[in-house]
Parts: structure tokens; sequence; C-alpha cells
């Protein structure tokens, strides 16, 4: 996104380990019994409001883990916006690059820029012709498998064709590739590991399991920046361990645990 507009700066200080550009979005969210046919109208049993968007979600797992973050992102200069920037702040993520704008209302899609720094890109949402540096600049390429399917042409619904999909994007000059499938865990590959790896993850009661998969990436990009001395699958099975704890609470970023309340040995 462009980096115009009246930027919001809380001050320096330490410099970010996790920097995030992608997007703010305030769900508005309403439960009902079932979906609505075409022209129906049917009531619904609870409504709520909450931060959102995949970008700030991924940022504030990391930060309620302890990392240091940074977001670079834009908001409406509108009551969602403000209120966004105080959530943001809330949650100690520094708010010197996130800017306010009079030309759209709260609401942005996501880009990413390449520092020289390690990168983790989320492709969502994703096209099918995403263009060929995505894959060539990014450390990490983590995409679902509804992801995978719409980048590579091809259906995956078990580890196995998750790993067909990631050896596909690998050949298009990914570094590492991941593939979440939800309750499945996530399927890895990577240039120095060639064969694709299943890593599974527990079996829990499923409360919300809306912002699951960008609790997951948060937590990856937290242990990127601070436990690098980690093996890669050691990496994805804590941060499946955490993407786990969130779908057994309700809401997005409600449901994303502080590091407080996690197990010791994931730190």
């Amino acid at each position: 996104m462009a980096a115009s507009g009246e930027p919001c700066r809380p001050g320096r200080g330490e410099a970010a380990a996790v920097v995030v550009v992608g997007s703010c979005m305030t769900d508005l969210v309403s439960l009902a019994h079932r979906l609505p046919k075409t022209g129906e109208t049917i009531h619904g049993h609870k409504f709520f409001i909450g931060f959102g968007g995949k970008g700030a979600n991924q940022c504030v797992q990391a930060a309620r883990l302890g990392a240091k973050t940074s977001l670079v992102c834009k908001v409406g200069k509108d009551s969602f916006g403000n209120n966004y920037i105080e959530n943001l702040k809330q949650n100690d993520i520094s708010t010197e690059f996130a800017y306010q704008t009079k030309d759209a209302a709260t609401g942005t899609a996501s880009i990413i820029v390449n520092n020289e720094v390690k990168t983790l890109f989320n492709p969502a949402p994703a096209i099918a012709d995403l263009d060929p540096q995505f894959y060539t600049l990014s450390d990490v390429f983590c995409c679902n498998e509804s992801e995978a399917e719409i980048l590579t042409g091809l259906t995956v619904g078990s580890p196995a064709d998750a790993g067909k999909a990631a050896l596909m994007l690998m050949g298009r000059g990914c570094q590492v590739v991941i593939v979440t499938l939800g309750a499945g865990g996530c399927v890895m590959l990577s240039q120095t590991e060639p064969t694709p790896k299943h890593i599974p993850t527990e079996t829990v009661k499923a409360v919300d399991t809306t912002g699951a998969g960008d609790s997951f990436v948060g937590a990856l990009a937290f242990y990127l920046a601070y436990y690098p001395h980690l093996s890669l699958e050691e990496m994805l099975k804590r941060s499946n361990f955490i993407a786990a704890v969130s779908v057994q609470a309700a809401g997005t970023q409600s449901s994303y645990p502080y590091r407080k309340d996690l197990p010791i040995h994931l730190f």
C-alpha cells in the first residue's frame, strides 16, 4: 500500500524484529443457526465487532508472544480506523508506519516489499497469476490448502496432495514452502529438505476457526525472528500448537493467546 496520509507516531525505540506489511479490517460478525438463502432474511442470535485483517492478525499474534512488532498499513480517517490504531497500540504494536487517509474507508489490500530481510509471504487472497517475483523473493512461502489449489491448479485434500503442490511452488523459486491444512497440521518443503514432510497437530475441540491460519503465520514469524536456532520443523510444531489454542475460543484476535497463557516449553 502507498505510504501516504498522516502517520500516527507513538515514538521510536527498539527496532521491530517482526515487521508486517498488510491489511487492517474491522470484522462485523453475525452468528446464526444457518446461512440465509439468496434474498432471504433470517434472525441471528449474536453480533459483535472485532479486529481482523490478515496482516494485522498475524502481527497481533506475534506481538502477544512477545515479539517487538511494527505494522505497515493504511486505514481510513474514520471511527473504525481510529479504533484500529488504538487496538494496535493496546497490543504494543508500533504504529509509526500506520497511516490514516480521508480518501478511502478502513480496509486495504496487502503487499510485500523485499528490503533484504527475511520475508515470510502469505498469498491471501490468492490469485492464479501471482507475480513470479513473490516466489523468488520470499524466504518462506506459506499458504493454506485453498490458496495452494488456486496457485497450482492442483486439488489439495490431503498431506500427500499438499506435498505435490509444495513441489510445484518450489519449482517456481521458493526457498521454503509451507502448506497449512487446518486440523491436519501442515506440510513443509525446503531447498535443503526437498522431500515434503507432514507436520501433524493435536486434535482439539474447535469453537471458532476464524483467523487460525493467521495465528499460525504470526507465531511462525515470531519464531523466525526470535528463535532462529530452532529447526523449521520445530517452529512449525510450536506454531501448530498455538493455532490449535486459538480455535478453542471465539473471535479472531480475541482468541489469540498471550505468551503468559502458553506452556513454558514453547519458549
